[in-house]
């Protein structure tokens, strides 16, 4: 619907010459070499020969990879007005199909409640530089379907939050110094100091013990997921605050 139904189909078909469906040579050529990883001489050049083969892959491949692939495409494909509507209509179908899968900002992510998907979105949204990568990083390491890394992804969400206590304050330090700082100078409730405190001791090195979390052999999902979410409510919560944060 959102991107072969836009293949124009010539008399005989597309070719790579003469600018037939510019947008979608240019994300099969994409998919040829960053996703498929295929030589380019391999991509035919008529959509009755390329088409068949997608198709053998979309419905033959692993269920992790559907996922892989959809998600590839929601970034690849360059016309104009497609990523919204795509993303929108993939997830309704995701709840339609009682999938535990959304996009969460481009990625498909492994989501429980409609509350952490507007969580996550809104951090995302509002955060720049170091923050936001850190975040995006930890949604990153969260999402893989083959080999998700939940300890880092727990400690890039911390550290998403570490950045942007220390731009507010525009001072270094560990997380729990600055949060302290933050209470006696923004006025931060003493309450939220300490939950995030005590979340920043399982993940640090805090007065030379090794906290609890981060020592398990497994961390689970659960876990990472949580810290994504609270994190990110943390940062939506002090850009809403406007402490020392450019507001949009």
């Amino acid at each position: 619907m959102h991107v072969w139904d836009h293949v124009e189909r010539p008399k005989h078909g597309y070719n790579l010459v003469d600018g037939h469906n510019h947008y979608v040579v240019d994300l099969l050529k994409k998919l040829w070499l960053n996703y498929f990883k295929y030589p380019l001489d391999t991509l035919g050049d008529s959509w009755a020969t390329v088409q068949p083969g997608l198709r053998k892959h979309f419905f033959g491949c692993q269920w992790y990879e559907v996922y892989d692939f959809v998600e590839f495409i929601a970034t690849a494909y360059a016309r104009r007005g497609f990523k919204e509507p795509f993303i929108a209509d993939c997830n309704s179908l995701f709840a339609r199909e009682v999938s535990a899968y959304r996009f969460v900002d481009d990625i498909v992510v492994r989501i429980t409640t409609d509350a952490e998907i507007q969580a996550i979105e809104r951090a995302l949204d509002e955060a720049e530089g170091g923050v936001r990568i850190h975040l995006q990083r930890s949604l990153e390491l969260l999402s893989s379907r083959s080999a998700p890394d939940y300890r880092n992804s727990i400690k890039e969400s911390i550290s998403a939050v570490e950045s942007l206590v220390a731009i507010v304050l525009g001072a270094k330090g560990t997380l729990g110094q600055l949060l302290k700082k933050m209470e006696e100078d923004k006025g931060l409730h003493t309450a939220l100091k300490s939950a995030f405190s005590n979340l920043y001791g399982y993940t640090s090195d805090e007065g030379g013990i090794r906290h609890a979390l981060l020592e398990k052999e497994s961390v689970d999902y659960e876990e990472a997921i949580f810290f994504n979410v609270v994190c990110s409510a943390f940062i939506s919560y002090v850009y809403g605050k406007g402490w020392g944060v450019p507001q949009r």
